[in-house]
C-alpha cells in the first residue's frame, strides 16, 4: 500500500504525560458552515469526560454568525487568544485554512486539506484525520467488497481525503467526478503521482459519462455536501445506480441520506458517514490531548446520539 510515512492514528503521544494531560482542561471547537446539527461536540465532550478531562467543545458556525470563509483569519486568531487548544475544520474551510497555518503533517500536506488544527507552542499545526477515519470506517463496515473499479463524487477537501483512503486500501481504478471539472482533474493528477501503480482519472461532468462509468464499477463513494440536512436530495440521478454497487456516503446528518435510501432499495450494500465521523473524531482527540480515546466507546455513544 502507498501509505504516508505517518498517519494521525500512528502519531505518538506528545511530550506531556498522561497524568499532566488528565490534570488539564481543554477548549476545542469546530469551524464550518451549517454545523448546527453536528454531533462532534457531544462525542468529544462525552469521551473527554470518560478520560477524566475538563473538555469543552464549541461550534463556530459561519452561517449562524453570518460570515464566510474570508473570516477564517479572524476566527483562528480569536481562538488562539481565547486559549483554544485546537479546532476541527469542516466544509467549506478545509483547503482555505492551509495558508493560515505554520506547519502541516505529512498527511495534510499530501492531501492539500486540513480538518484538525492544533495550537501548540505558539504555532498552528494542521492535520488530516478524515482519510484515516474513512479508512477505519470502511474496513469495519464494508470489509470484503471489491475495490477493483471505484467511482467517487466530489473532489474538494473531504474528497481528497477519502480518495486517498480508497487508493491506500487497494482501489485499482478510481474515477473522480465533480461539478468543477478542473478540480477533479487536478486531484486525479495528484493522486496518480502518489499512487503510480493505479489508474486515477477525472470523468466528464455529464450524466452520460457518469452513468457509463458507474455501469462498470464495483463501488461508489459520495464525498459532496449534497444529502446533508441543509442540502437535501440526491447527488446523481437515481437511475444510474445498480444493485451490484456498494455505496459509501460521508454525510452523516441525516445518517440515512437520500442516496443511501435509493441504494438500499436496489439491494446495494451501503456505508453511512457515521463511522468516518467517529474515527476522525477519535484521531483528532488524540492530537488535541495526547491521550488515547476508546474508539469503541465513542462509536457506541455516537449510535446512542442517533437514536435520540
Amino acid at each position: 500500500m502507498n501509505m504516508p510515512a505517518k498517519t494521525p492514528a500512528d502519531t505518538p503521544m506528545s511530550a506531556k504525560t498522561a497524568a499532566q494531560a488528565t490534570a488539564g482542561s481543554y477548549l476545542v471547537g469546530l469551524i464550518g458552515a451549517g454545523i448546527g446539527g453536528s454531533l462532534s461536540p457531544a462525542m468529544h465532550e462525552e469521551e473527554g469526560s470518560r478520560l477524566g478531562l475538563h473538555y469543552v467543545y464549541r461550534r463556530i458556525d459561519l452561517e449562524a454568525l453570518k460570515l464566510d470563509v474570508s473570516a477564517l483569519p479572524e476566527l483562528l486568531l480569536a481562538a488562539e487568544r481565547m486559549g483554544f487548544n485546537g479546532l476541527n475544520i469542516t466544509y467549506p474551510c478545509k483547503q482555505a485554512v492551509i495558508p493560515l497555518l505554520d506547519e502541516l503533517s505529512d498527511d495534510a500536506r499530501a492531501l492539500g486539506a486540513v480538518n484538525t488544527v492544533l495550537f501548540e507552542d505558539g504555532k498552528r499545526i494542521g492535520y488530516n484525520t478524515d482519510w484515516s477515519g474513512f479508512a477505519r470506517a470502511f474496513q469495519r463496515g464494508l470489509p470484503d467488497v471489491s475495490l477493483e473499479r471505484v467511482v467517487q463524487l466530489g473532489a474538494g477537501g473531504a474528497g481528497a481525503a477519502v480518495a486517498h483512503a480508497a487508493l491506500a486500501m487497494g482501489a485499482q481504478t478510481l474515477t473522480l467526478f465533480d461539478v468543477d471539472a478542473a478540480r477533479a482533474a487536478a486531484l486525479a493528477a495528484e493522486l496518480q503521482k502518489r499512487f503510480a501503480d493505479r489508474t486515477v482519472s477525472a470523468g466528464a461532468s455529464t450524466d452520460a459519462a457518469l452513468g457509463a462509468t458507474l455501469a462498470a464499477a464495483n463501488g461508489l463513494i459520495h464525498a459532496t455536501p449534497t444529502g446533508m440536512a441543509k442540502l437535501p436530495g440526491l447527488p446523481l440521478p437515481a437511475q444510474l445506480l445498480h444493485r451490484d454497487l456498494w455505496v459509501a456516503d460521508i454525510v452523516y446528518f441525516p445518517i440515512r441520506t437520500a442516496l443511501l435510501q435509493a441504494a438500499e432499495a436496489l439491494g446495494c450494500r451501503t456505508l453511512s458517514g457515521g463511522g468516518m465521523a467517529v474515527y476522525q473524531a477519535v484521531d483528532a482527540m488524540r492530537i488535541f490531548t495526547g491521550l488515547e480515546p476508546d474508539a469503541e466507546r465513542v462509536y457506541t455513544h455516537f449510535q446512542s446520539l442517533l437514536e435520540r
